[in-house]
């Protein structure tokens, strides 16, 4: 179907729309998976949109992404089950005095997490939320501090799953030989600066330093004058509806964490692998040996925590069956092929980064945009006497930029849902200083590129 440029636009313009005038997320993705269908399939919209469903849903990446969230989920309302959760927060709480000593010990967490963001979200929220309700710090703000701890520490960690896949990107790219991906990667991480920026700025907002901006500043309002620490329309909490039982302590939540690091790690990076080492671990810790847990109960308490996360899980599943619309529309081949005849060495890494930061921002595509803009922005570079891994780290940030600003990404949904906030308050709240970040990063490659072009004659 000969499509139009402007009607490759339009599923992505409906999905802002609609999450305006609704303030709903999943009306917004339906909406432009709807439209995206009948754009490309007419009459057969809703049988095409059926089968993209059952598609995705069979496809390898969304099957992980269902175990390991649901899995998370189970194994979060076991560490609560347990009282692990709320021994830990217990002795945060004999140490954590203050609203900003409470999310700079969140940020402290989600720097430790590292391997994978959906780990860290939510686990870190999960494991903090008590402590800063306790404290009146509105959720907006645990939210933001777990979810700019999440992709933007995974793409300057080479252990972490994002480091992994982009790795056998740059072999396939062309970037980097067969076998050295991980080495070319590791050479990108200092020019990755998106995920620099992100993680500095987190401190100077807790700390005041960055004033609260817009809908931050009247998160911090609402809870001023006496309201709830949850905006309106919140979720539950993934821990909501728990009781914990008696005599639990930090070991029951820092062994089964434990486990589920090191088993990812030993894994290649494999959160799915870790998660279900991690639980049994709790099994075995619990069920077993200390015998608090019978399996029917910790079967129903992990049951009850899997299906938790079917909201979430609903929002990433349209997220990826917008990707794939995208997809079949040429979205961001459309976007980078207008902007390449424009471009020069020196300008190559900063346009690079704000085009595909701005169509992982507006699709939610933040490792589909890897895959297609990797082999099309790398040789570029080469053409024009740029440097390669460069702009190669461009694109690197500008998927974190995506997956940390996004109001579908899963790490933004994953984190709302974490900290008991209504999705798109965190993702509003959020935004400003994700903007800042994307800024200065701007500014960061465009000074770079320039120095690296005029050094290369270019």
């Amino acid at each position: 179907m000969d499509l139009q440029s402007w009607k490759i636009l339009l599923p992505t313009v409906a999905v802002l729309a609609v999450a305006v005038v609704t303030r709903g997320t999943l009306p917004a993705l339906a909406s432009g998976v709807l439209l995206g269908h009948i754009l490309l399939d007419g009459t057969a919209c809703l049988r095409a949109a059926g089968g993209s469903l059952t598609t995705q849903l069979t496809t390898p990446t969304v099957a992980w992404v269902v175990l390991v969230c649901g899995l998370l989920g189970g194994l979060t309302h076991l560490l609560l089950r347990v009282g692990g959760t709320a021994a830990l927060a217990d002795l945060l709480g004999r140490r954590v005095r203050t609203g900003w000593a409470a999310l700079l010990a969140a940020w402290l967490a989600g720097l430790a997490v590292f391997i994978d963001d959906y780990l860290n979200v939510l686990l870190v929220g999960g494991a903090l939320r008590g402590v800063t309700d306790r404290l009146r710090v509105p959720r907006e703000r645990l939210a933001y501090v777990i979810d700019a701890t999440a992709a933007p520490v995974c793409i300057l960690v080479p252990l972490s799953t994002w480091a992994v896949y982009v790795a056998g990107l740059l072999e396939t790219s062309g970037a980097a030989a067969a076998g050295e991906g991980m080495a070319a990667y590791m050479q990108l991480i200092p020019w990755t600066f998106y995920g620099w920026f992100a993680i500095m700025i987190v401190p100077l907002v807790i700390s005041g330093w960055i004033p609260a901006w817009g809908s931050m500043r009247t998160a911090d309002a609402r809870v001023a004058a006496g309201g709830s620490v949850a905006p309106a329309d919140s979720p539950a909490g993934l821990e909501d509806g728990e009781e914990p039982l008696p005599g639990g302590g930090v070991t029951d939540f820092l062994l089964p964490v434990a486990v589920l690091i090191v088993a990812t790690v030993l894994s290649g990076s494999d959160a799915l692998q870790g998660v279900i080492w991690a639980l049994v671990a709790l099994t075995v810790q619990q069920v077993i040996l200390r015998r608090r847990l019978t399996a029917t109960d910790l079967a129903d308490t992990a049951c009850r925590g899997a299906a938790s996360m079917v909201p979430a899980l609903a929002t990433i599943l349209l997220a990826f069956m917008l990707q794939e619309v995208n997809a079949r529309l040429g979205l961001t081949e459309w976007v980078i092929g207008s902007v390449t005849p424009w471009l020069t060495a020196g300008l190559l890494p900063v346009a690079t980064f704000l085009v595909t930061a701005a169509v992982t921002f507006a699709s939610g595509s933040f490792w589909g945009t890897y895959a297609v803009a990797l082999p099309i922005v790398v040789p570029l570079a080469r053409d024009l006497g740029g440097d390669p891994l460069l702009t190669a780290a461009a694109v690197v940030s500008a998927g974190g930029f995506g997956s940390h600003a996004c109001f579908f990404g899963d790490s933004t949904v994953l984190a709302s849902r974490a900290a008991g906030c209504n999705n798109l308050a965190h993702a509003r709240s959020q935004l400003p200083y994700a903007v800042l970040g994307g800024m200065l990063t701007a500014t960061a490659y465009l000074a770079v590129g320039q120095i690296a072009g005029a050094s290369s004659g270019n």
